[in-house]
């Protein structure tokens, strides 16, 4: 029960963020991507900063970065890249790679070993979500292509050190130094390469307030916290539930069609999600740590 519990909450961070094509697309102004993934975390990592008062300290500095810049500074910058230059059923396939490279990442890093049924439903998951998202007019960007890959990668990068690495402290102080991390490596880029916002409406600044508590903070705690709980293939093969979200509010929203072959991904998708959880018993898991831990290379930070 408590395990089905985590995988509750953790699976209401992607359906949220499946959302974010429609807000993108609908609330935000056009063309900013660096402005709006920076507006996104910074003003949402301060706001938890002045909550938790609690800095890194020591090695945590270093970490607290990388991970920022994976999970937060180039995953929303290029998830944004490929949200303005693709149509949402191709951003949403190079997204949905993501559990696929965690499953080889965890075996480089953590030492996890790749389990078939991790593999199958990573890879039927994509399959489905190709024939959910695409349509014949679908056109095809190099360069949006490509930051459609390197997010994924991001994100798979960043799910696996979260893993990783879990630092001494309380989930909220954790997601904090992340975002803020995240939104101070953002703000320069933003300034240097990008014009002055125009003038802002009230949709857009409705956008941005949505993105920075309900699609950062609230989401991105829940995701954490169950990262240290769940096997990140586990967590990873959730992730699924974004394009389905995103799809779901196409349709109740937007008007858009939802034919049997939707429906059918969908039911895919979902059985994608329920293989990805099936994993083996906990005695290969704490094999796999002390065989990390003999290499001298201990899971703990």
């Amino acid at each position: 029960m408590h395990r089905t519990t985590d995988l509750f909450l953790t699976a209401i961070a992607p359906a949220v963020w499946g959302t974010t094509y429609f807000v993108i697309t609908e609330l935000l102004p056009d063309g900013y991507p660096l402005t709006v993934a920076m507006l996104r975390a910074l003003p949402a990592g301060l706001l938890l900063m002045l909550l938790v008062r609690q800095l890194p300290s020591g090695i945590w500095w270093g970490r607290t970065f990388v991970m920022g810049a994976l999970n937060f500074s180039l995953f929303w910058w290029l998830l944004f890249i490929a949200a303005y230059r693709l149509p949402g059923g191709i951003a949403a396939i190079f997204g949905a790679t993501s559990p696929l490279i965690v499953v080889f990442l965890a075996r480089l890093i953590l030492f996890v070993p790749i389990r078939m049924t991790s593999v199958i439903a990573a890879i039927s998951g994509i399959c489905a979500i190709a024939v959910l998202t695409l349509t014949h007019k679908a056109s095809l960007d190099l360069y949006g292509i490509l930051a459609g890959l390197a997010g994924a990668a991001s994100m798979a990068l960043g799910t696996v050190l979260t893993r990783r690495w879990q630092p001494p402290v309380s989930l909220l102080t954790f997601t904090a130094w992340q975002l803020t991390a995240g939104g101070l490596l953002l703000l320069p880029a933003a300034f240097l390469f990008e014009p002055s916002l125009p003038p802002l409406q009230l949709k857009n600044v409705t956008g941005f307030v949505y993105l920075g508590l309900i699609g950062g903070i609230v989401t991105y705690a829940l995701w954490f916290r169950d990262i240290a709980r769940l096997d990140t293939s586990v967590v990873a093969t959730l992730g699924f539930l974004s394009p389905v979200t995103a799809v779901t509010v196409g349709w109740m929203v937007l008007g858009q069609s939802l034919g049997l072959w939707q429906i059918i991904s969908i039911v895919v998708v979902i059985f994608s999600i329920w293989l990805g959880q099936q994993k083996p018993g906990a005695a290969k898991t704490v094999l796999a740590e002390k065989k990390y831990a003999l290499a001298g290379q201990d899971l703990r930070p």
